[in-house]
């Protein structure tokens, strides 16, 4: 275990694999432990791949980035995950492979007592009862703080589950889609947001509109909102959520203002719509995004 940690980063990491035939390093929670790697905030994802081809390509990538390798498991009887992406209209769906190694991680295998700081999760590595439970052990820990990222793949989700996540989280983090699906119907967003918000006890309810911009609403009951640049270049909206994320934590972090954190989680998000795909190992890419934060 990195004892130096205090982002921990729990799920999935797969490939999504596109029409063009191009094979890309993703998954919610790897991407937002890749960016964070490259923001500096060293975190330790947990996962767990195949003992396959595509698994061993992940963890090399992971060691050639700098990422801390050791708890992500290899599975000997499940494959990697994999993601078949269609882009219609520049949006893209996903046909997520099943029963894949990340829905298999044991929690007797982890190795992360005295864990204290920041939590990530979101909701499909959960659709599997084995990482489920793996997830609550290590929840119990009171040390952690959690950002729950929502992200709702019809049909790996159940109402009931996904309530009883958000009401163990600090911050989370859907879109107005999902907002929705959960929250009270027939009202406007902001009561949508203050009645899930006030349910679940969160400290912020953080919920992404696209070209509208985010909408933050805090325990206190204040809203912020900024709406963000139109994007230089567009290629895919994959994995755009996932660099909100992890700017957004970067943010949590370093102590920024609300304000700030959307700046920059939004400008952050608008670069990686330029990429095909939700990664790159182009230091390059972030080198000019970071230079920004000071």
């Amino acid at each position: 275990m990195n004892q130096q940690s205090d982002v921990y980063i729990f799920g999935e990491v797969l490939y999504d694999c596109f029409p063009t035939g191009e094979q890309i390093l993703g998954g919610a929670p790897f991407n937002v432990a890749w960016h964070l790697q490259a923001l500096g905030d060293s975190p330790l994802l947990i996962s767990r791949v195949g003992r396959d081809q595509r698994g061993d390509d992940i963890l090399q990538a992971m060691r050639e980035w700098g990422l801390n390798t050791s708890q992500v498991q290899i599975d000997p009887e499940h494959p990697t995950g994999r993601v078949e992406v269609k882009i219609t209209d520049d949006e893209p769906s996903y046909d997520i492979v099943p029963d894949s190694a990340y829905d298999f991680i044991p929690a007797e295998q982890l190795q992360i007592s005295g864990a204290n700081g920041i939590l990530y999760h979101g909701t499909l590595c959960l659709r599997n009862q084995q990482s489920r439970k793996a997830l609550h052990d290590i929840t119990r820990n009171s040390a952690l703080r959690i950002f729950f990222d929502v992200n709702l793949r019809p049909p790996w989700w159940q109402r009931d589950e996904v309530f009883g996540w958000l009401n163990n989280a600090h911050w989370v983090k859907m879109n107005q889609e999902e907002l929705s699906l959960l929250g009270s119907r027939g009202t406007d967003i902001r009561q949508q947001m203050a009645e899930l918000q006030t349910t679940c006890g969160l400290e912020q309810l953080i919920v992404t509109r696209g070209e509208r911009g985010t909408l933050v609403r805090t325990a206190a009951g204040e809203f912020h909102s900024l709406v963000p640049e139109k994007a230089a270049r567009l290629v895919d909206t994959v994995g755009a959520g996932d660099a909100f994320s992890a700017v957004y934590i970067h943010g949590l972090r370093a102590g920024w203002q609300i304000r700030k954190t959307l700046q920059h989680a939004q400008e952050f998000a608008s670069k990686v719509i330029g990429l095909r795909g939700a990664t790159t190992s182009d230091l390059n890419f972030y080198q000019g995004f970071i230079t920004s934060l000071t």
